[in-house]
């Protein structure tokens, strides 16, 4: 165990985070006033702020200032929130609730979600081509790069694609594995990797924190799919086993509660393996990977 007060780290990030987020996204008022306002309804209601406080975490955990790396946060917090939008809409996961706020399309009208949608992902990359002390532009370049190819096709976006394939059918362990490697664990590990590389980190140790994002990725949602099944709606901000109706395959449904509680330790371990060299900065992402299983329990 470590020396650090996670609770106490996780509300000063998110602070930080959520002030950033507030200053940086369209005042409400702003024209065109009701995108703006659906916009920052979803982005604002609160979260858990998981990706951005990666980004900042790992700047740290390489020995640097996580504050010039603030607007590169933000910007994994807005391709987050749009791509929950997104899947709450009716011809996706139709959900009536996100973070215990009636989703966007409830709270305004489904036109109106995707356009919030498509206006945080594009405000995402204009917040990540932000002048960054201290990073050069090649660096910020091959952030930015790797942040679309996360949240895109070959990451996010892809699995959410290959997640609505497999509903409604039996699916085996690798093919579920594949679908959140893309679907969830893309973007953690490129929070990791993009936090690590803007702040000076070595290659090396940009490897590690690529293999301890990956790891992470996998608990995390192995987790989701337990607290979905043992969960309820209102410590869930959504609805519980919503995977279960939709037909969706888990964790959960593959291995038993039992044995995925023992995956997702397995996942954890790796990734405090990946952060075997690292000094003490690094203890923040020690105890995230421990508080990832801890929901679990």
């Amino acid at each position: 165990m470590t020396n650090v007060n996670l609770k106490d780290y996780l509300n000063e990030k998110k602070s930080l985070v959520e002030k950033g987020l507030d200053t940086l996204t369209p005042a409400a008022d702003k024209p065109p006033a009701r995108l703006n306002q659906a916009m920052r309804y979803s982005l604002l209601a609160g979260g858990k702020r998981l990706r951005p406080i990666l980004v900042l975490a790992a700047a740290e955990a390489v020995g640097a200032s996580c504050l010039p790396l603030l607007p590169f946060a933000c910007a994994m917090e807005c391709i987050h929130t749009y791509s929950l939008i997104h899947d709450d809409l009716p011809a996706m996961d139709d959900d009536d609730l996100r973070r215990g706020l009636p989703t966007c399309h409830k709270q305004f009208d489904e036109a109106t979600a995707i356009l919030a949608g498509d206006g945080l992902l594009t405000l995402a990359f204009q917040l990540a081509t932000s002048p960054m002390e201290g990073v050069t532009a090649s660096t910020q370049l091959t952030a930015i790069h790797y942040l679309a190819r996360d949240a895109g096709i070959f990451g996010m976006v892809g699995g959410q694609m290959f997640d609505l394939l497999a509903e409604g059918r039996q699916v085996e362990l690798a093919e579920l594995q594949n679908i959140h490697i893309h679907k969830t664990g893309a973007l953690i590990r490129c929070a990791t990797v993009c936090g690590a590389m803007l702040a000076g980190g070595t290659p090396d140790q940009v490897h590690h924190l690529n293999r301890y994002g990956e790891a992470i990725g996998i608990a995390f949602q192995i987790v989701d799919d337990i607290l979905d099944e043992i969960g309820d709606t209102s410590q869930l901000g959504k609805t519980a086993g919503s995977d279960r109706r939709k037909q969706k395959s888990t964790y959960t449904q593959l291995m038993g509660i039992s044995r995925a509680r023992q995956e997702a330790q397995n996942y954890v371990d790796e990734a405090l393996h990946a952060l075997a060299d690292f000094p003490s900065s690094a203890d923040p992402l020690r105890e995230l990977a421990r508080y990832i299983l801890s929901r679990s329990q």
